[in-house]
């Protein structure tokens, strides 16, 4: 059998060894937070931003901020109903009620329309979801938002290395939200990033992610609210000091990965890939095909015939509201159809261009079926 083919996997030197062996035989007593502050200084100068708290999760950078901006019991927050669940379950656990609206057809990311006809008394916030490395329509979500009093939050998790317009995924919103987990481009092994340009706003996530502490309570051990504990290790953000120095190594290199896949299977009729409009640059996360209906291809014709080929391949993303736990949206078609005739396709960093091939064999065998 050939050897098989992973769909992600993170990229490690020698560079990033030595930083966690540092990290863990010597960043304690007064050097705990040492990798910690360089990190967090590193992604700022990288996004453009003013201010980053490295976290234990883009989940809990997604929690922290949302309740910085008091979303509570009875608010409201629209967002795509295409997303993993971590970007609601702050939401829910803050006691507010996540409303679902549809995706646009060719990004896969949030339908402005939808949002603005979605927008209620009780809306306190719109998320904006830059699907695998798609980017969504900053503008109209931010002219949205400016136009009904009602912050845009960007979960940028998939998103490093997405550039709109000249400015950087995440760093457009209110505040925006990263995940370093092993899957992603650049990774802590677990972590994520909080990152904003409001100053109020990062005084109160930053006390929020240290058990309520204030950063000016001159009393040890003295709690100004009730928090959070989000934070990120120095072992982690070691790690993500040496990824921060192979930045532009390991967002080019997945770029070229899905440039080989759109380059290879140009022209093929009734599938499309992650698109690239004029003035954006896709950070190409997780390369990913949707079949046409008319192709008569589906999520489980794709799991078999990669697993037949010993290759892992992703499903495209349920739609939140298909959940037991949510009631179902059915007016969001494209939420509810690309699944079904969708796949993400290999793409880490040390792939091989023969892989790549042997990748699509598969699709264009399903194709010629």
């Amino acid at each position: 059998m050939s050897s098989r083919i992973l769909y992600t996997k993170p990229s490690i030197t020698e560079l990033e060894v030595r930083y966690a062996t540092d990290a863990t035989a010597n960043g304690w007593g007064d050097h705990c937070y040492d990798y910690i502050n360089r990190f967090e200084a590193a992604f700022k100068e990288h996004l453009g931003v003013k201010y980053t708290i490295a976290t234990s999760s883009c989940t809990g950078a997604l929690h922290m901020g949302m309740a910085a901006l008091g979303i509570g019991s009875g608010d409201e927050v629209i967002m795509a109903d295409t997303n993993w669940v971590a970007t609601t379950s702050p939401i829910v656990n803050l006691g507010a009620k996540p409303v679902f609206v549809d995706i646009l057809e060719d990004s896969w990311c949030i339908d402005p329309e939808q949002v603005e006809r979605a927008i209620t008394p009780r809306t306190k916030a719109i998320v904006a979801v830059h699907l695998y490395g798609n980017l969504c329509d900053m503008d109209r979500l931010l002219a949205i938002g400016e136009k009904h009093g009602i912050p845009v939050i960007e979960d940028a998790a998939e998103a490093i290395g997405s550039v709109y317009h000249g400015k950087r995924a995440g760093s457009m919103g209110a505040f925006g939200a990263f995940s370093f987990h092993g899957t992603k481009t650049l990774t802590t092994g677990e972590g994520g990033m909080f990152v904003t340009n409001d100053p109020e706003l990062y005084e109160h996530v930053l006390t929020l992610s240290n058990h309520g502490r204030a950063r000016g309570q001159t009393k040890q051990f003295w709690p100004d609210m009730i928090g959070f504990k989000y934070k990120m290790s120095n072992i982690q953000a070691a790690i993500g000091c040496a990824q921060m120095e192979r930045i532009e190594e390991l967002t080019s290199r997945k770029r070229e990965i899905l440039a080989t896949y759109r380059e290879r299977l140009a022209g093929l009729p009734g599938i499309s890939m992650n698109p690239e409009p004029k003035g954006t640059v896709n950070g190409a996360w997780m390369p990913t095909v949707v079949f046409a209906p008319e192709t008569g291809i589906t999520r489980e014709n794709l799991q078999a015939a990669f697993a037949s080929e010993n290759a892992d391949a992703r499903v495209f993303f349920w739609p939140l509201s298909s959940l037991p736990m949510f009631d179902p949206v059915l007016k969001n078609i494209h939420a509810w159809s690309i699944p079904d005739r969708a796949i993400n396709l290999p793409s880490y960093h040390d792939m091989n261009y023969a892989d790549q091939v042997r990748v699509i064999a598969v699709i264009k065998e399903l194709l010629n079926g």
